[in-house]
């Protein structure tokens, strides 16, 4: 049925309540005050879909769990301001909130949150790790309230708070009348654990649920219950991706080792009409049938003893690659792939080797960025975060570009159909690149 130009403006709009969380600076407590106010509107019976700014791949575990309902990544940059749009407008036309969680501080980055807020007109809910503070936060507030005349503000709120008495205190602060929306007391019994790559997943908290019910009971009875204001979003225009992998099977490796896949990832190879079957590098003993292989990241050096005592599914890996499937391996799929990878703690184990060389857990960051990626049939853009360190004796046979300092940033090597880099990819950024990652490897030249 043929829709006229009029009909399609009309459908392409939607309002919802809607608000950005952020705050001044990471570990403020962005992800449990989003997840709190998620599951409390949840448990009044609204649709709530949450996003997360930036490329993130462990809140949104979190933030799914809150809310009952898939979270999408917003980037102005990695994901472009269109589609930004178009899951914005899509999900407005299907829930009664939207939450955004914005990344590190407010202003922090370029793109950064207050940018994504501005361009989309969220009001942000300032959020401010108050413990050890009293006047201070109503300097805070005042700066971060006062420095972007052009953002919006739908109040601010104090995270980490001593108690009712300590939250007075912190309200009589503010001076430029900026809305004090509540508070949210310390409560050890609820707080979310972490480690060197960010908060627990969800599926590895047991208990996740009465956490999130327990600071579900904070937001009730403070105006933070309250919906903010309405927002109507327009849809972007549709994208059309080409059928680059029709008839393909990919396999892809997903369990607590391999997490790390962008939703949006899986519907690209499936809009490209690539089937995706799952499986399991830790507890599987053969690969699915299948005519390539994404191994994205996660947490291969906790599963040091599991991986290495898997014989029978390394020895698969060996035989595919050997066979000649297009293998794309992505930070922690690329140290599986290694010959030996060591854990913070010094103990080392055998991996895959189909890749030469050694990776190492650090205790301190080693990278994090934008990255981008030029191949012959376009530009794939993603992003880098890792704490491990590799020594390889392979040359790169491609690098990506640092996005922010504008010179080289990671390796991209390749051993034979096998593709490996740090970087995680956004495959919707240029489905025809990834296509040929996954149809050809290195040995088509798509790597330039």
């Amino acid at each position: 049925m043929s829709v006229t130009a009029q009909e399609a403006s009309t459908d392409r709009r939607a309002s919802c309540p809607a608000m950005m969380v952020a705050a001044p600076a990471s570990n403020q407590g962005k992800t449990t005050v989003t997840a709190a106010l998620a599951r409390y509107h949840r448990n009044q019976g609204r649709r709530v879909r949450v996003f997360k700014t930036g490329p993130d791949f462990i809140d949104p575990t979190i933030l799914e769990k809150a809310s009952g309902a898939g979270v999408e990544q917003l980037d102005l940059w990695m994901v472009g301001e269109e589609t930004c749009q178009t899951l914005l407008a899509d999900a407005a036309s299907q829930s009664d909130l939207i939450l955004v969680e914005g990344v590190m501080g407010l202003y922090d980055g370029s793109p950064s949150s207050a940018d994504l807020a501005k361009k989309f007109g969220l009001p942000v809910l300032l959020t401010v790790d108050a413990s050890g503070m009293a006047q201070s936060f109503g300097a805070i507030v005042h700066g971060f309230t006062t420095y972007d005349p052009e953002l919006a503000f739908a109040g601010v709120m104090a995270n980490k708070v001593g108690s009712p008495g300590h939250a007075d205190m912190l309200s009589e602060t503010l001076t430029d009348g900026v809305p004090y929306l509540g508070h949210m007391l310390r409560d050890n019994e609820a707080v979310l654990p972490d480690r060197h790559l960010g908060l627990f997943q969800a599926a590895e908290i047991s208990d996740l649920d009465v956490r999130l019910d327990r600071l579900a009971e904070q937001i009730e009875g403070t105006r933070l219950a309250e919906l903010p204001q309405e927002i109507e979003f327009v849809s972007g225009e549709p994208n059309v991706v080409d059928q680059h992998l029709e008839g393909m099977t990919i396999a892809c490796a997903n369990d607590a080792a391999f997490s790390f896949a962008y939703a949006a990832n899986i519907r690209c190879l499936k809009a490209m009409g690539a089937e995706v079957k799952f499986f399991s590098p830790l507890n599987d003993i053969t690969l699915p049938e299948c005519d390539a292989i994404w191994l994205p990241g996660g947490y291969p050096e906790l599963h040091l003893d599991q991986l290495a005592q898997n014989l029978a599914m390394k020895i698969a890996m060996k035989a595919a690659h050997e066979a000649g499937t297009p293998i794309l391996a992505e930070c922690g799929g690329l140290l599986y792939l290694l010959d030996i990878l060591e854990g913070v703690d010094g103990k080392k184990a055998e991996m895959a080797g189909l890749l030469p060389g050694h990776g190492k857990l650090n205790s301190k960051l080693s990278a994090i960025g934008a990255q981008s990626l030029a191949m012959s049939s376009g530009v794939l853009r993603g992003h880098t975060f890792h704490y491990s360190s590799l020594e390889t004796p392979l040359e790169s046979v491609a690098r990506a570009t640092s996005v922010r300092l504008n010179k080289p940033g990671e390796a991209i090597y390749s051993v034979g159909n096998l593709v490996a880099s740090y970087v995680h990819f956004y495959f919707p950024s240029c489905p025809a690149a990834i296509a040929d990652i996954f149809k050809s490897g290195k040995n088509n030249g798509v790597l330039g």
